[in-house]
């Protein structure tokens, strides 16, 4: 290795960023500080990590602190002089490899853990909203469906409201199948003609804990003061199919705040008992990636501006139980692996080599993730 050189110190700082924000993975940037103890202090120092996590995913921009929960430090001004400087580095260093490779690391057909509220439903409970979450059209032999009331107009629109299975999830495609009414005549389909979607969180979250369930919410409510909604899809087309219609995002969207409102425009069928125009949705799935336990966010102010709170012991935060077996569970169905004495580096480059996995046990899939 006699007259090989630092490429670092012989570009410089300016050209060797170039280089390394050429990565695409957060793997790699972990790789880039295990090379060496300068290149580690490079990375560190420049911020790296943290700058590949916002141009993977641009929203995290509104992350306006990033706090190491157990020790309960502050954000300060860094200044040279400072002698934490390097430790709030190292810190925001961690936690943002940590979010870019939690929220790249695996793919939920789940992620819609609740449904809030519709803005009209015609028949409550029996067409509740809540129907929406379950995949089959039929529930115990009873029609499963969430529908609107009647309207005598076609082009009023419905939003439906969902509460997301974390504070932050990176949302790629959402799937909506209208539904067929099997027990009336000519069997009709109560699609919409497009549909819309929207990533945000309550203004207020005392504002989404008043919203009664289920309960008529007219669609000021929904697109009005309530909600900062930090993205707004494309429009898509919606065909009057009976059958799980998939709606791909144009790029993946990152979601803080953890709520999803879908816009349903336009209605293309009459009920011929009354001559209304309804929307009927048989069921909704969101796709996408949640954080990952060791993660949450919380929202600041109504202007979107937010706190990523990061649980370095979040096997203790689990409450992980010993099973007959000898393996770890949880409540929340998480399996961790105890970091080695390296710390959270160590970890990373053990599950990219092999050496452990955080399984997720559930039903419909099989996939590993790191943590």
């Amino acid at each position: 290795m006699e007259g090989c050189g630092d490429f670092i110190k012989w570009l410089g700082p300016d050209v060797s960023i170039k280089i390394l924000m050429c990565l695409e993975d957060p793997s790699d940037v972990v790789r880039v500080c295990a090379v060496s103890s300068s290149w580690r202090q490079f990375v560190i120092a420049n911020g790296l990590s943290k700058q590949l996590c916002l141009r993977m995913f641009p929203e995290t921009s509104s992350v306006g602190h990033v706090i190491g929960v157990n020790n309960m430090i502050e954000p300060i001004d860094v200044r040279p002089d400072n002698s934490l400087e390097w430790e709030f580095l190292e810190r925001d260093h961690r936690v943002y490899a940590f979010l870019a490779r939690g929220l790249t690391s695996f793919v939920r057909k789940d992620c819609a853990s609740e449904a809030i509220r519709a803005s009209s439903t015609d028949n409550y409970p029996k067409e509740s909203i809540q129907n929406t979450l379950e995949p089959s059209d039929r529930v115990e032999q009873r029609p499963s469906y969430w529908s609107s009331k009647g309207e005598s107009e076609p082009t009023v629109p419905e939003m439906l409201l969902y509460k997301l299975t974390s504070n932050l999830c990176v949302i790629t495609e959402i799937h909506v199948k209208p539904f067929q009414a099997y027990f009336q005549f000519g069997f009709p389909i109560y699609s919409a003609k497009a549909v819309r979607f929207r990533l945000g969180h309550p203004k207020c979250p005392v504002d989404l804990e008043s919203y009664g369930r289920d309960e008529s919410a007219s669609a000021q409510e929904f697109t009005g003061g309530k909600f900062v909604w930090t993205y707004v899809s494309p429009e898509f087309p919606m065909a009057q199919e009976n059958h799980l219609q998939k709606f791909t995002l144009p790029e993946p969207a990152l979601c803080i705040g953890g709520i999803l409102q879908i816009e349903l425009s336009g209605r293309v069928q009459k009920q011929e008992m009354d001559g209304l125009y309804y929307i009927c949705v048989s069921h909704v799935q969101v796709v996408g990636r949640p954080l990952l336990p060791a993660f949450d966010v919380e929202i600041l102010d109504p202007s979107g501006k937010c706190t990523l709170k990061y649980y370095q012991d979040v096997d203790d935060c689990l409450h992980s139980t010993k099973s007959s077996e000898g393996e770890t569970s949880s409540p929340s169905r998480f399996r961790f692996f105890t970091t080695s004495i390296r710390g959270w580096e160590q970890m990373i480059m053990n599950t990219l080599f092999g050496a452990g996995a955080v399984v997720v046990n559930d039903d419909d899939s099989d996939d590993e993730f790191p943590a």
